[in-house]
């Protein structure tokens, strides 16, 4: 497993990262053994970066990480947390917050989870609009110097945000969605990552399964967050789900699977760019891990770019409401 350092200013990390949000029932009932075994896997196979966020399974995936963590190195496994988003009894989401007093309090209850004495970055999840990012960030500063937090992040942010950030502590990385399908940020906030020396770590590399070349429709079921995602929609999936076959034979070309070359454009893309994979299974980690070994020259690029185009996709990447909350739509 190649590493690369994450941004100007951040760890040295695993050229793939591990998403774990879905071992907790955000795509319906996962495996605890399973999701134990994968995390393990994972890091037997030199992937150090863990991704989580307090609210999945509200607080479920940090004790699932801990758990995995009891018998393993802590100091050589990278813990990013993301905090702020508020949930109620029934799961629904309920708004962010990103008061200094909310910040150290969510930290305290994430070490506690985790069973660490310090994160290796912490991000809020979303811009609160009612609190300065100065603010939050300032907050997450000071616990960097008590030895809480080692580093910073921010996620799904957009550029005046993240200069405003960056103006306050130094910015490791931001997370946000990029894939094939997924490729808002290439117009100002990639961009204003790479002049300000920042990272990127891709979630959704995938699309949540839909260009795993494993997706069928009708496949999500209750509970399930592809049951409102507007591209797995009746109307919208069909045309999706031809975009993953074009790419399916391009993929097959190369001898190669559609979840590989997928994950491959992405790190295609940059250095300075770090895939999330989600994988529940280990068969499916094995086979994201297979994408290290895909190089794609220019004329794979090209065929892919004939086969996803860019702004092919039908349906927006969250529904509308929950768009409309995002600092990284509302200003590109």
């Amino acid at each position: 497993m190649q590493k690369v350092s994450l941004g100007r200013s951040g760890p040295e990390v695993s050229v793939i990262g591990l998403g774990c949000m879905g071992m907790s029932g955000m795509y319906g009932p996962s495996d605890r053994a399973e999701s134990i075994a994968t995390i393990h896997a994972a890091l037997d196979a030199g992937v150090t970066l863990l991704d989580t966020g307090d609210f999945y399974g509200m607080g479920h995936n940090e004790m699932l990480i801990g758990e995995a963590l009891k018998e393993r190195d802590r100091d050589q496994v990278q813990l990013s947390v993301k905090f702020g988003a508020l949930r109620d009894a029934a799961g629904a989401w309920v708004g962010y917050d990103g008061r200094p007093k909310a910040v150290r309090n969510f930290l305290a209850y994430t070490l506690q989870r985790l069973g660490v004495d310090y994160i290796d970055i912490y991000r809020p999840a979303r811009l609160d609009p009612d609190v300065p990012i100065e603010d939050t960030v300032g907050a997450i500063a000071d616990m960097v110097k008590a030895g809480y937090v080692r580093h910073i992040g921010l996620s799904e942010v957009g550029p005046e945000t993240i200069q405003r950030a960056a103006a306050v502590h130094p910015i490791v990385d931001l997370q946000i969605e990029y894939s094939l399908i997924s490729r808002g940020i290439e117009a100002e906030i990639l961009p204003t990552c790479r002049e300000l020396g920042i990272g990127i770590t891709a979630y959704g590399v995938l699309s949540r399964g839909l260009i795993s070349g494993h997706w069928q429709k009708g496949a999500a079921k209750g509970g399930d967050f592809r049951t409102m995602s507007p591209r797995f929609q009746e109307g919208n999936v069909e045309q999706n789900l031809a975009l993953v076959e074009a790419l399916r034979r391009v993929a097959d070309a190369k001898g190669v699977t559609v979840a590989q070359i997928a994950i491959a454009w992405v790190a295609a893309q940059g250095d300075d760019i770090v895939p999330l994979v989600g994988a529940r299974r280990r068969d499916r980690l094995a086979e994201a891990l297979g994408s290290q070994a895909v190089h794609l020259d220019a004329d794979d690029l090209a065929a892919i770019g004939r086969a996803v185009p860019k702004d092919a996709a039908a349906g927006a990447r969250y529904p509308e409401a929950q768009l409309a909350h995002m600092d990284s739509e509302r200003h590109g």
